[in-house]
């Protein structure tokens, strides 16, 4: 007889520790990659201890077999049966909680529940006193399985931060270069394929447009305009000639100059007609909404004293607006011409959220009607102005989207239209374009702004980076200047005659992009090596901007034909633009150079309302300059600037400012409101005035022992010769106290 107490492999009757079953139980406990902590259960992963079992059993099975051709079988049988019956008697309470409530049989093994838990689908756990010893034994077990998953898992998350830690420093210098794709000066944008065109489709098109009306309007060039018969609003009285002449040649000479949306010939006719009529019956009111619109922008850029300026804008605006109907749904260009004069009146009135929605508005519709792609067969004149017409869309798009830090409208991937053709409107004709012989053929700076602000879309999204790397910033520099070649010799920096103050805004539109992309690595996320490079690039290209400034302020030669002066050419941009040059001469040192800037704005004075607040912010930065106290924010984007980072929000800026009435001026309301975006009529006089400003200039440049007067912006340089080493000490004045 032989029992299991001497067959080797089987644990010694002796002993009851859990740990010597562990060790000598022939099948091994199981580790999974997660354990219960609280509690042993039995489910689809757990594990159990064995079933109970008779060792006398075992022995009388393998005893009392006595067919030879099944002793094998039978005895290996018997050795499973021996071991689990084995392992339940070193057990002292062989039962799962649920048996042993119950009082029933318990059969579960070190994989399975036993079968009464699995039939009642509960779970098979060993969890009351006499199982404390058995339980603590496998949590113990259990946490040492978690806390190498723990670490394993932990290796591969560092793993995985370092890779993206090298990835953005890869990203710093060479992921920004490899997707940075800017268009080449003069190419238009790729074009989609177009299928090609089929048979003679006119009923087809003819039944669509019958039996499809009110499902879905045909595409822009198989669109039939119906009238909007039902919007007749009375027609406001027509201005005075000699004032509606004088408001048109500003408007020609400022905005037109820039931003050609209208046949200036065929609006000419137009407008002629309407005046020799003597009224407005008649006349579509969407047209009777562009006149006063083109009227409106004119005020703003009139240079008369005579004209009520912007009250009389102001009125004609209101006047255009009224004539709109704002439940239309049937669009003409003349709508998304009169919408984007709103948003740039609008503007020009520092009502920027206003201006942002009528441009929006002015998208939606040029879009509606299909500017945004190549259409047609049209007029030749009629192409040519659907073109225009976007293309200024398109380049105020850019202009308020970087100014105020928004996103794009427009994208470049929906942009499937050439460029304008480089030729005045004057020489269009529906016959053919046709130059005169000496005559130029280009005066207005539609072509050169586009170049520029084809751009905008990838320079938004550089500066949604943490950083500028060297080698992007020396791309956009680089395309920048080949902007610059593009447009005429006189806007060169490099050039020394007077410059026609009309021209310093397109120039705006390059500069101040510059000046943008280099202001980026003003943030806290670069190192004190960029931040500093980044200020003397800022100051670099204010110089440049003050160069160009200079000339334009200074007195036309007797050869020259009289130019306007330059106050009420400015527009905000060149306001804005002016104050960020100022603010970062000014840390620089560079106290001449600021001196022109602040001059110029000066001379502009209340004729843009934004050029005030920028008065009153630069006397406040002279402030703290002069007391040796922190600078304040350079970043003129509120919606990107890393200033506002963690700030008060809500009631908490209530709380510190005192109690705010919250409402926006309007644009006939007279008074400013307190607590508002735009300056309180208090807060408009609070700060000196110019004079104050230049005052304080003076005391810093006194205080530094080393105030010049004048800046010799005309000869075309920041400063004579014999200077340059000490301006070189001056750039970096104090820029590691102040910042």
């Amino acid at each position: 007889m032989w029992n299991a107490q001497c067959t080797p492999g089987f644990p010694r009757e002796e002993t009851g520790d859990p740990l010597s079953l562990q060790r000598y139980s022939k099948t091994p406990p199981p580790y999974g990659p997660a354990w219960s902590s609280n509690s042993y259960e039995h489910g689809g992963s757990g594990t159990s201890p064995g079933p109970t079992g008779m060792d006398s059993m075992a022995v009388s099975t393998g005893s009392s077999s006595g067919t030879p051709g099944g002793a094998g079988s039978q005895m290996s049988s018997a050795n499973m049966q021996a071991q689990k019956r084995a392992y339940r008697q070193r057990r002292k309470d062989p039962s799962c909680d649920a048996c042993r409530e119950r009082k029933v049989k318990c059969d579960a093994t070190e994989t399975t529940s036993c079968s009464e838990c699995s039939s009642r689908n509960v779970k098979c756990q060993f969890t009351k006193e006499t199982n404390r010893r058995m339980s603590s034994i496998k949590q113990v077990q259990d946490l040492e399985k978690q806390i190498i998953q723990v670490k394993r898992e932990n290796l591969q998350l560092r793993s995985m931060l370092n890779m993206r830690d090298s990835d953005m420093v890869m990203e710093g210098e060479g992921s920004q270069q490899a997707t940075l794709t800017l268009p080449e000066i003069g190419s238009h944008p790729k074009r989609r394929p177009r299928p090609p065109h089929p048979h003679d489709l006119s009923r087809v098109r003819s039944n669509i447009r019958d039996f499809g009306r009110g499902i879905f309007k045909p595409p822009a060039p198989y669109r039939q305009i119906g009238t909007q018969g039902h919007f007749n609003p009375p027609r406001p009285a027509l201005p005075s000639k000699y004032m509606a002449d004088h408001l048109l040649s500003s408007y020609y000479s400022s905005m037109h100059m820039m931003i050609p949306i209208l046949h200036w010939p065929t609006f000419e006719q137009e407008y002629e007609a309407v005046y020799k009529s003597g009224s407005l019956h008649g006349v579509p009111a969407v047209w009777s909404s562009l006149l006063f619109s083109v009227l409106a922008v004119g005020v703003l850029f009139s240079s008369d004293p005579n004209i009520r300026r912007p009250q009389q804008g102001k009125e004609f605006i209101e006047m255009s607006r009224s004539l709109i109907d704002l439940w239309n749904d049937e669009f003409v260009i003349d709508h998304a011409r009169a919408a984007i004069l709103t948003s740039i009146f609008l503007t020009e009135m520092n009502l920027k959220s206003a201006a942002w929605t009528w441009l929006a508005s002015s998208v939606r519709i040029s879009q509606d009607i299909g500017l945004h792609s190549e259409t047609g067969p049209w007029p030749l004149i009629e192409g040519e102005m659907r073109r225009r017409v976007w293309w200024g869309i398109y380049v105020w798009d850019r202009h308020m989207s970087l100014e105020l830090g928004r996103p794009l409208l427009i994208e470049d991937a929906d942009c499937d239209v050439g460029l304008p053709a480089a030729i005045d409107d004057h020489y269009i004709h529906d016959a053919g374009m046709i130059v005169p012989n000496g005559a130029s053929p280009l005066t207005n700076f539609i072509i050169p702004i586009i170049h520029v602000v084809r751009s905008v879309s990838q320079l938004i999204k550089t500066l949604k980076s943490p950083w500028i790397s060297p080698s992007t910033l020396a791309t956009f520099d680089t395309h920048f200047s080949s902007c610059m070649s593009a447009f005429p010799p006189s806007c060169q920096t490099v050039a020394h005659e007077p410059l026609d103050p009309r021209m310093l805004a397109p120039l705006c539109y390059l500069m101040n992009s510059r000046l943008v992309l280099h202001r980026h690595n003003l943030t806290t996320s670069c190192p004190p090596d960029v931040r500093g490079n980044a200020i003397e690039q800022c100051i670099h290209a204010a110089l440049d901007s003050t160069q160009l400034l200079a000339r334009a302020m200074a007195s036309p030669t007797p050869g020259n034909p009289v130019t306007p002066p330059f106050g009420p050419t400015a527009t905000a941009m060149t306001c804005t633009h002016i104050w960020r040059c100022t603010l970062f001469l000014l840390l620089g040192g560079r106290l001449d150079a600021a001196l022109t800037c602040i001059r110029a704005s000066s001379s502009v004075a209340t004729l843009r309302d934004v050029n005030v607040a920028c008065g009153r912010n630069i006397a406040f930065f002279l402030e703290v300059l002069v007391e040796k106290r922190r600078a304040g924010d350079l970043q003129a984007s509120p919606e990107n600037s890393w200033v506002w980072t963690g700030s008060e929000t809500g009631m908490n800026i209530a709380a510190n400012t005192g109690p705010q009435v919250g409402i926006s001026a309007t644009l006939h309301g007279g008074g400013r409101e307190e607590g508002t975006t735009i300056l309180s009529d208090s807060e408009a006089r609070d700060w000196g005035g110019w004079e104050r400003v230049e005052y304080l200039v003076g005391l810093l440049g006194r205080d530094q022992g080393r105030y010049s007067q004048g800046y010799v912006g005309s000869q075309g340089g920041a400063s004579s010769g014999g200077d340059r080493e000490r301006e070189k000490v001056n750039e970096r004045m104090s820029i590691t106290n102040i910042i």
